[in-house]
């Protein structure tokens, strides 16, 4: 609505950039800044702090400003300036009078001011002012701490300074120093990086939201972004990304207020990048600079507006202001599908994290750890599913008395009606601790339980038949009940001492320490126990319902011409049965990867890619429930959980489809018999 440009003598304009009004003069005001000003800078856009040093190396910071009425219920706005830190300069940089300062920067930060700023004879200096309120006057009372950065050599091209006064940046002509300025008289010089290149001399340089990464633009129109991370060796300030405006040399950017987007620009033409995508997004010339007369324009200054929806351009005779659409720059196929080297990050790769307390934070879409978690979570569900789900359908239509058929099948099938909130609530609070600390008894039952099995069922094989005549045909399965009963309070009491005997006491930290594996009680161990256990009464109904329609003639014929039952069941009934188990199991597949609740309890959300069975993940279905009550209605995060709907739509319709086809030629090949 309002634009405001300061001049060099602290005089401030406030412009009407709204309506037909646009570019009107609405007022000025004077800030009356004492003595004579030899330099100016200003802060970070979102900060709005504007310093002036006089010839007496005093400092004056004035912030535009705001106030918002609403009389008669009409919303006006009264620009104002304010003087943040008092009407009186600070104290003094120095004393000396026969130097003045050339050019500075400084930023604020909790009652606390940085200075970098360079003399006439191209010595360095950086000042801390902290300042604490008198409770007497109630006047600041500032102390300055003051440092000499000898490491620099050279001239001296430009100087940077982050919003809060942590990291100072000096830039010659062929090198870039990266200093720690948080503690003030403690300068630490963090990094010396050449930034020169053959024949190409460094144009500009800027400062991008947050202040991580460090743009240069150089004379052939080439532009690198740096930013600090961790390295092999330890913390390092590297060049990541490279941006091509053309053969011209970039004369200015100019960053956005809180995203990674800026514009770039050179003599007539500019160029819009964003960094997280490494996307560029528009190109042209200024209209702006092109009076009547078609006479080109100087393009003083250009700036965002706090909302990124337009900007002003400042030019030789007059204030511009350009509309722009560009809600979503982040969203592009890469950001979301392929590996991103984000700010602060090692190396490229996939992550998401959508939000964080910051206004400048860097969003992170990818949607491929989230797609990852998804298929992991249906896998180990399925790992644990389909065997027994499988199994007991076969066993149930084909061996097992009717008798008992009649109450297990529904037992069975009324555990679908289960909600999965309560399947997640009993998982992840108490299943997960159950497993954490008995970890060896899950291990010594998934070893024990099948050779108990087969042991039990060799027995029984091997006893006289006058005893086994006994036992009514089909109640075989019966006998494994207490076998298994008694196999798992085994596993569970030698526990401790498997545990102490083989894992130096404990488990987890043996895991974590010895193998390094990281162990999380929330894991996918869990989550297939859980969700597998949801899965199981779908995969069984359908294929005990395939299996025991296979018609009686076949199995019958089949046995009649001296084949064995077993030799039935796999030559013959499988076989008629195979469609309905296939659809078992991809019916089976579909609900788990579209499981909610399970995840969401039972895992840590964490979306991270790792196949480990002891660490958890983060499903698109989950990360849906989850971040979709927080996002602002229309933001790209907005957009980007409805896209991962459709992904997950996608997923289900692929598997129900390759599932029907299947089904059919399954169907056509085996339909003779």
């Amino acid at each position: 609505e309002i634009a405001y440009a300061v001049t060099e003598t602290g005089v401030v304009d406030f412009y009407s950039v709204k309506g037909q009004d646009s570019s009107r003069l609405l007022s000025t005001i004077s800030t009356d800044i004492a003595g004579d000003i030899t330099a100016m800078s200003a802060t970070a856009p979102h900060k709005s702090l504007f310093g002036f040093i006089n010839e007496d190396a005093e400092l004056s910071i004035i912030k535009p400003f705001f106030k918002v009425d609403f009389a008669n219920n009409q919303r006006s706005l009264t620009p104002i300036v304010q003087r943040p830190f008092g009407e009186s300069p600070l104290p003094a940089l120095f004393d000396d009078e026969g130097y003045t300062v050339q050019q500075f920067v400084f930023a604020e930060e909790e009652s606390a001011i940085g200075v970098l700023y360079q003399l006439q004879n191209n010595d360095v200096w950086f000042a801390r002012f902290e300042g604490e309120e008198n409770m007497l006057t109630e006047e600041i009372e500032w102390q300055v701490e003051q440092t000499e950065l000898t490491f620099v050599e050279g001239k001296i091209d430009q100087l940077l300074i982050s919003p809060d006064a942590s990291r100072i940046f000096i830039i010659t002509k062929n090198e870039l120093y990266v200093a720690n300025s948080r503690f003030g008289g403690e300068v630490e010089l963090l990094y010396t990086k050449n930034i020169s290149r053959s024949g190409n001399r460094l144009t500009t340089a800027k400062l991008l939201a947050g202040a991580n990464s460090l743009m240069l633009g150089y004379s052939d129109g080439l532009i690198y972004q740096w930013f600090e991370t961790n390295s092999k060796t330890g913390r390092d300030f590297v060049q990541v990304r490279e941006f091509t405006f053309g053969s011209t040399p970039i004369t200015a950017i100019y960053p956005e207020y809180y995203r990674r987007t800026f514009i770039a620009a050179s003599d007539k033409n500019i160029k819009v990048f964003h960094t997280t995508s490494d996307a560029e997004l528009w190109q042209g010339v200024l209209p702006s600079i092109q009076n009547t007369n078609g006479v080109t324009n100087r393009t003083i200054d250009v700036q965002f507006s706090p909302r990124s929806n337009a900007f002003v351009v400042l030019s030789d005779d007059a204030l511009h202001v350009l509309n722009i659409q560009n809600e979503h720059p982040e969203v592009t196929w890469s950001g979301l599908w392929q590996e991103v080297w984000y700010e602060g990050y090692p190396d490229a790769g996939y992550v998401w994290q959508s939000s964080s307390a910051s206004d400048d934070f860097e969003s992170k879409f990818s949607l491929v750890p989230i797609t990852f978690g998804t298929l992991k979570a249906a896998m180990y569900a399925m790992l644990f599913a389909v065997p027994i789900g499988l199994a007991a359908a076969i066993y149930t239509a084909y061996f097992m008395a009717p008798s008992v058929r009649k109450f297990v099948k529904p037992t069975v099938e009324i555990m679908e009606a289960l909600p999965t909130v309560i399947l997640g609530f009993l998982a992840g609070l108490w299943l997960a601790p159950i497993i954490e600390e008995k970890l060896p008894a899950v291990i010594l039952l998934i070893i024990l339980l099948p050779v108990a099995i087969f042991v039990t069922a060799f027995a029984w094989h091997n006893i006289p038949q006058k005893l086994r005549n006994r036992m009514p045909t089909g109640w075989d399965s019966i006998l494994l009940l207490p076998i298994i009963a008694g196999v798992g309070y085994f596993s569970f009491e030698m526990s401790p001492l498997v545990e102490e005997w083989l894992f130096d006491g404990n488990t987890r930290l043996y895991i974590t320490n010895e193998l390094g594996i990281t162990f999380d009680q929330r894991n996918s161990l869990i989550v297939g126990i859980a969700m597998g256990f949801a899965v199981i009464p779908t995969i069984f109904s359908i294929a005990e319902d395939a299996v025991f329609s296979v018609p009686k003639t076949l199995s019958s014929g089949s046995l009649a011409l001296g084949a064995t039952q077993w030799q039935t069941l796999v030559k013959v009934v499988l076989l008629t049965a195979s469609p309905g188990i296939f659809s078992a199991i991809m019916m089976g597949l579909g609900r788990a990867v579209g499981e909610t609740m399970i995840v969401l309890m039972a895992t840590g959300n964490t979306p991270i890619m790792d196949w480990s069975i002891f660490q958890g993940m983060r499903t698109l279905s989950a990360n849906i429930a989850v971040e979709m009550p927080e996002s602002e209605v229309g933001s790209s995060h907005y957009r980007i959980l409805f896209l991962a709907a459709f992904v997950l739509f996608i997923f289900t319709f692929v598997f129900n489809t390759i599932a029907e086809f299947v089904r059919q030629r399954l169907r056509e090949k085996y339909s003779s018999l």
